[in-house]
């Protein structure tokens, strides 16, 4: 028979062991921080990509695949008898070592456009010029939409990713960068249906006026196309031989463009290529980050002012440099202008929404 000193002594025992389990039951489990509540970033919301033509989706072509598709002993066709074309294509085989059955071949298949004569070579003019009224608020109605604008946007959502990077690695302020792209192409839904090879071959050989500036840039293009791997009838775009996005010519092509989604091709109907080639364009032109491109000024005997017309009177512009840098693309203050106030237009809605 326990004593009471036992059964005080059983007693707490039995409180400290109810202690024990109710401490055991309320610490924490040793890795607590593993237990932290972290919020979840909400998920990216993706957009379709605009699929590039079907040629720049095409293998790389080895050069003596594609001198074998265009093999032929001399040239026959449209310029079976021109002295230009076989200077040219002596020339090309030994500056650039090209393989003159190639080069006989592929003119072979060359057609004369007579739409692209026409506009190199635009009627006299029967008179002096005159000073249009509202050229600017013309010119300006013509990018200044609701569809460049809405389109702008969804452009610079669906490639974000490479505008942001773009924009970081060659120092251009975003906006810019869509606004050429915007002006030049409409966001790629107008890249001109001109085959380049034909343009230049036709501008080069059938028109005077700057026929030797267009054989500089056929040079180009057939360098361009061996060294990316396009066989030279498939791409496309404007009647003067510019391509892509941005409508590059072939020989700022080859000085300018960037492989920007590291895929071993510099392409630049495709959205990557062409939005890093656009802001290394820039950068190379000398293009000041985050600095103003143009604001409103009064007319006055300076060289920083612009003068532009519209339908209520002239409007006049004190630009800076980088407005400048914008003209190096287009040397017209109309073009410069509608780039800087669509990228304004286009950023102003994308930051809001």
């Amino acid at each position: 028979m326990l004593n009471q000193y036992d059964k005080h002594l059983l007693i707490n025992v039995f409180l400290l062991l109810l202690a024990g389990c109710a401490s055991d039951v309320a610490r924490p489990p040793l890795d607590s921080t593993a237990q932290v509540y972290q919020p979840v970033p909400p998920p990216v919301q993706t957009y379709p990509q605009q699929a590039p033509p079907a040629f720049s989706q095409q293998p790389l072509l080895p050069p003596e695949q594609a001198a074998g598709h265009y093999a032929a002993n001399a040239v026959s066709g449209t310029y079976a008898r021109s002295l230009g074309v076989q200077s040219f294509i002596k020339k090309m085989v030994q500056q650039h070592g090209f393989s003159e059955s190639y080069l006989n071949g592929l003119f072979s298949t060359a057609n004369r456009l007579d739409s692209v004569i026409k506009l190199e070579n635009p009627p006299p003019s029967t008179g002096p010029s005159k000073p249009s009224p509202g050229s600017w608020t013309r010119y300006r109605n013509k990018f200044l939409t609701e569809a460049h604008i809405s389109n702008g946007v969804e452009f610079w959502r669906n490639n974000a990713a490479a505008i942001q990077r773009a924009s970081a690695t060659y120092g251009v302020d975003p906006e810019y960068i869509v606004g050429i792209i915007g002006v030049e192409t409409y966001f790629g839904k107008n890249f001109g249906k001109t085959c380049i090879f034909d343009a230049l071959t036709t501008l080069s050989f059938d028109t005077y006026r700057r026929s030797q500036y267009f054989t500089s840039e056929l040079e180009n293009f057939l360098l361009m196309t061996r060294d990316e791997g396009f066989d030279p009838r498939k791409p496309q775009g404007s009647w003067a031989g510019a391509m892509g996005f941005g409508q590059f010519m072939p020989s700022s092509f080859r000085r300018l463009a960037v492989d920007f989604d590291q895929d071993g091709r510099r392409d630049l109907w495709d959205p990557q290529d062409a939005i890093g080639s656009v802001a290394h364009y820039f950068s190379r032109s000398g293009w000041q980050y985050h600095s103003p491109v143009t604001q409103p000024g009064a007319a006055a005997n300076n060289p920083a002012i612009i003068e532009l017309s519209t339908y209520e009177g002239p409007e006049y512009w004190y630009i800076h440099p980088n407005f400048k840098v914008i003209k190096k693309y287009n040397n017209s203050n109309k073009y410069a202008m509608a780039v800087h106030q669509l990228a304004q237009a286009i950023k102003q809605r994308y930051t809001r929404s």
